[in-house]
């Protein structure tokens, strides 16, 4: 490793000063943009002079540059350290998924030192270019820091950018692995669903449910849920997904002179129908799915307009099988998922501190309303 008070080091410090200087960092501050793209190629410079100067090179040019920018808060060490990572997280793994597209027999060299301008699109990825630069840099160090892998970053900057999620928000949805559980519902909807619709609609479903702000316990029942679904519906709409209008809860029917009442009705924006869901607080059984078929029936003659799409129900169970939960629904003709519902009891007070609280949550919501 080189020395870093020779004049190598010196001459890169300077040219990097220059760099600060000739894009007026600090106007470009209150730019989202054009800080991310700053970012970027501070960290490249960072990860590629490291091989040379070794890994006291952040505390070094830290040192120097604040010495040079005092007003400038995005020099620190620790946000140095953070733009390397954020530079090597997204160009290394592109690189290595761009290689993986690569026909062996094609003579094809890939650079390992990849601009932001020159990111590659990837599929499912209209521009990534255009989605890192659109999330603010503390939601970037949230994603690249937690992320496994470049598909599970691109879901959660997706997620953000469609959602308006603050930082809190972003952080609970990681903690509760959003990612592995958005899409994964027991589902009937490409059979009984026309495409785009069944896979947007299979999209919106999640397995499991994650209700941990509930306060239950041992021995409660589908009601006692229910209740405190409602009671705490701004978590409870924040779990469910984007896009869901609460209508109401023991949503009365009357069908033939009887009564009947849905759990929870919704009316999705986004799918633009009515979603019946039922929560059992037990292990599911094929007899659930009738009864859930039979609601939707209702709801389709006796709500839903002729403008809106067929009625989506959910069941929500406490436990289930999957191919057992896969022939109850092979030939019911109405679309509906099946997920579990997963539900904290007895929650330790050393845990519970933990978790957000309803009124931290509402005002985070309400964040994202002003």
């Amino acid at each position: 490793m080189q020395s870093l008070l020779n004049p190598e080091y010196k001459n890169w410090l300077i040219e990097l000063k220059s760099k600060i200087r000739s894009t007026q960092i600090k106007a470009a501050l209150a730019v989202n943009s054009s800080l991310i793209g700053f970012y970027w190629e501070l960290g490249k410079s960072i990860s590629e002079m490291e091989n040379v100067w070794g890994n006291k090179l952040i505390a070094q040019v830290s040192k120097d540059l604040k010495h040079e920018f005092p007003d400038i808060k995005g020099v620190s060490r620790s946000n140095l350290f953070y733009c390397k990572k954020f530079y090597e997280f997204y160009s290394s793994k592109i690189v290595q998924q761009v290689v993986g597209q690569i026909d062996s027999n094609e003579n094809i060299t890939v650079q390992q030192s990849i601009g932001l301008l020159e990111l590659p699109e990837i599929e499912g990825v209209f521009n990534l270019q255009k989605l890192l630069t659109n999330i603010p840099w503390g939601h970037h160090i949230i994603i690249f820091t937690k992320a496994n892998n470049i598909d599970m970053a691109i879901f959660y900057l997706n997620q953000t950018l469609e959602n308006n999620w603050s930082r809190a928000i972003l952080e609970i949805q990681i903690s509760s692995d959003l990612y592995k559980r958005q899409g994964k519902s027991i589902n009937n909807f490409s059979n009984t669903l026309p495409k785009p619709l069944s896979d947007l609609a299979n999209q919106t479903l999640k397995d499991p449910y994650i209700f941990d702000f509930l306060s239950l316990d041992v021995k409660y029942r589908e009601l006692d849920i229910e209740r405190q679904l409602i009671e705490h519906i701004t978590k409870f709409l924040l779990e469910l997904g984007k896009g869901f209008a609460f209508i109401g809860n023991q949503y009365h029917l009357q069908i033939a002179d009887n009564d009947y009442y849905l759990d929870l009705l919704f009316y999705h924006i986004k799918l633009r129908c009515y979603v019946v869901i039922e929560l059992k607080n037990t292990k599911f059984i094929p007899e659930f799915t009738g009864k859930l078929n039979f609601y939707l029936s209702a709801v389709d003659s006796m709500i839903k307009d002729k403008s809106d799409n067929p009625s989506i129900g959910i069941l929500l169970c406490k436990d289930k099988n999957n191919i057992e939960a896969e022939f109850a629904l092979r030939d019911m003709n109405k679309p509906m998922g099946i997920s579990e519902l997963r539900l904290v009891e007895n929650l330790p007070d050393n845990l519970k501190s933990s978790l957000p609280t309803i009124q931290e949550l509402e005002d985070e919501l309400k964040k994202l309303e002003d």
